[in-house]
């Protein structure tokens, strides 16, 4: 989903909504209406309209990328975590739990002095260990303990379902090793693109002098690893390339995958990795294994050593002293736009999310998500399935074999809402008032080996891949679940109760709940059968309707032009694309069957089908820094929010309905150019 959402800070009134619309004037205490910018009318840019009051009058903060209701959310959040943070540090907790871990990993990472005092000293085990490196194995056996710390260099690896098999975990490979965000970078000679490769390259400059190389060298060294590591982007897949599951699924033999890359011991990496019983694995991009092992004998061992080394400083660096943590934040604002970091408390809470989020989410939900909420969105659940069944049995482009198929699908999909019901256990992880590097070093080998430990054991279908309080939620296809973590429903200032059905069903249903269900049947998902397995279940006739009606969804987003010359990438976009359209057009069912529908109240002196339609705004309500748009573009598959209002809207008659669109306005689309998928 990855989905920011934002709440409205100040009062904007309705001013004349009802020339826009026939709407009654809002009541000054309406939120959606407090939202509003009524100089611009919703059938020219419904986003401007439906969030333009509150982005006028908010800017973003200097330490954040951009700023919206999903920060909001955060603030609340982080006000929570604090104050358990802050008590589990002061008490005197019993060693090995929870609140010990907590408190110490708090007590760790606020100790500036200590950080600042210690420098890069706590890495130089892992940095002496790397340049006592004299050959290929030495090389490998180093890159294999610092992905046990955390440390992305190399290649991406870790067990998960066999896309084929949803039964078996079995050891999966794929490209990686970067240190800019994706290939993109290294070959782009837009301004925008430029001016981060310079600033990368700046960034390693100043890293290696801050390891003893002088002027000279350090230059060499960086022209060495960009080198490098631009060969390994040349070998890696573009974003839409990877949207193919069939393509990026390669499974073969322990042997096979020997014989792909000869200068690589995998008999040694896996016995490195505590792996054993392997006899198959699944390769995502064997061209990039190739270059990667033609690379590790072609490339001076030094340069790859440096390499190494650099990694393992950007790693640590959010964890390290003032020096190592501002040389990586200015690299870093070129990609985000912040002219300064996050508060060190809230760092700090980041640290302990990524750690050991599960463990806070237990104490989260206690205060933050009732079982009132919880049966709400159960509910909503069943209602967006009921409504997504009646639309596919209605569908005219499917033939009944395939109808038949997709409901069976649907019926099996499994809802997880607000949290788990069996929490996961960190007893094993060791956290102290050590150096925070260190400790957040050993939450990721913990990370790691509870991955691995699940080769060659049966699949816990009940797993959260999510902490309750994320602001997030995801569809698993492996799986054929939804996840809806609590914090997802969160609304600032707002108890769930006092929230109207037409706002909720735009808001959570259309733009979580439906778009996450949705994703079961988008370009990718709809190749997973109803068992989780990748397989054509599809009658051919069908298969080529849905890309035939999925291509104008893809044209429709490419004309998007969200910042400079950059376009949105429509095919990298369209599975996301795909689910909101689905999300909003199923809500829309569901709701329509609603009291609240049916009786047409206003609320603000906005309609439910307004009302409906400006909380699905709602929850993209979000203004970002050109240098995060210009980033967002070229790595997420995901469209900036902008455009998932204004995209998916236009295709959808009940928004024409609702405000009063016109051929000859900018937000109508003939009907021939409307997208119709679900």
């Amino acid at each position: 989903m990855n989905r920011s959402i934002f709440f409205a800070i100040g009062a904007i009134y309705l001013i004349g909504l009802a020339a826009c619309h026939n709407a009654e004037p809002a009541a000054p205490t309406d939120f959606l209406a407090a939202n509003l910018d009524t100089t611009v009318s919703p059938a020219t840019d419904f986003f401007e309209y439906a969030n333009g009051g509150w982005i006028k009058s908010t800017s973003i903060p200097a330490a954040e990328r951009g700023w919206g209701i999903g920060n909001l959310v955060q603030e609340d959040i982080y006000a929570r975590l604090d104050t358990i943070s802050q008590k589990a540090a002061a008490e005197n907790a019993p060693a090995g739990s929870v609140s010990q871990k907590i408190g110490d990993l708090w007590t760790s990472g606020m100790d500036s002095a200590n950080i600042d005092r210690l420098g890069v000293q706590p890495l130089l085990p892992e940095l002496n260990f790397i340049r006592a490196v004299h050959d290929i194995p030495g090389l490998l056996q180093a890159a294999d303990r610092l992905q046990g710390a955390g440390v992305g260099c190399l290649f991406e690896d870790g067990a998960g379902q066999d896309d084929k098999n949803s039964n078996e975990i079995l050891f999966q490979l794929g490209q990686g090793g970067l240190g800019l965000p994706n290939r993109d970078y290294y070959f782009k000679t837009d301004e925008k693109s430029t001016r981060v490769r310079q600033a990368y390259q700046q960034y390693l400059l100043l890293t290696f002098r801050q390891l003893g190389a002088d002027s000279t060298a350090a230059s060499k060294q960086t022209a060495d690893v960009f080198a490098l590591e631009t060969k390994l982007a040349g070998a890696s897949r573009k974003l839409a390339d990877l949207r193919d599951p069939n393509k990026n699924y390669n499974k073969m033999s322990r042997s096979a995958l020997q014989s792909l890359t000869p200068h690589i011991s995998w008999e040694d990496w896996f016995r490195n990795a505590g792996i054993s019983h392997i006899d198959s694995v699944i390769v995502g991009q064997p061209e990039f294994y190739r270059a990667l092992d033609a690379t590790l004998v072609g490339s001076p061992l030094e340069t790859w050593k440096n390499y190494l080394q650099v990694h393992l400083i950007m790693s640590g660096a959010p964890y390290l002293d003032s020096i190592t943590f501002y040389n990586n934040f200015n690299f870093r604002k070129t990609l985000t736009g912040a002219t300064a970091p996050r508060a060190r408390w809230k760092r700090v809470l980041d640290a302990e999310e990524r750690a050991m989020g599960e463990a806070l989410g237990q104490l989260f939900v206690k205060e933050y998500f009732p079982a009132t909420a919880k049966q709400r969105y159960s509910d909503l659940v069943e209602n967006m399935r009921t409504a997504y069944k009646e639309r596919i049995q209605k569908l005219t482009w499917m033939t009944d074999s395939t109808k038949a198929k997709a409901i069976a699908k649907l019926a099996r999909i499994t809802p997880k809402v607000g949290y788990p019901d069996h929490w996961k256990d960190f007893s094993a992880l060791v956290i102290d008032r050590g150096p925070w590097v260190l400790d957040m070093q050993r939450a990721s080998a913990w990370w790691r080996h509870y991955n691995l430990d699940k080769l060659g054991k049966p699949v816990d279908r009940t797993e959260w891949g999510m902490s309750p309080q994320t602001y997030n939620a995801y569809y698993n296809p492996s799986n054929n679940e939804i996840v809806l973590p609590a914090g997802q429903f969160a609304v600032p200032g707002k108890r769930d109760e006092d929230l109207d059905d037409a706002f909720v069903y735009g808001y959570a249903a259309a733009s979580t709940i439906g778009h996450e269900m949705t994703h079961g049947f988008d370009d990718e998902g709809r190749q997973y059968d109803a068992d989780g397995n990748l397989h054509e279940w599809w009658q051919p006739a069908d298969s080529a309707q849905f890309v035939q009606r999925a291509s104008f969804i893809i044209r429709q987003f490419n004309e998007f032009n969200p910042v400079d010359t950059l376009h949105v990438n429509g095919d990298a976009t369209q599975g996301e694309n795909i689910a909101d359209l689905g999300g909003l057009v199923i809500g829309l069912d569901a709701f329509k069957k609603t009291a609240a529908y049916v009786k047409g109240e206003k609320i603000g002196g906005l309609t439910p089908l307004q009302r409906y339609f400006l909380g699905y705004a709602y929850g993209w309500l979000y203004q970002e820094r050109k240098e995060a748009l210009a980033s967002q573009l070229m790595t997420d598959v995901h469209a900036p929010a902008k455009e998932r209002v204004n995209g998916p809207v236009v295709n959808i008659p009940e928004f024409y309905e609702a405000f009063g669109v016109k051929p000859g306005d900018k937000m109508y689309r003939p009907d021939s150019l409307r997208v119709k998928i679900w």
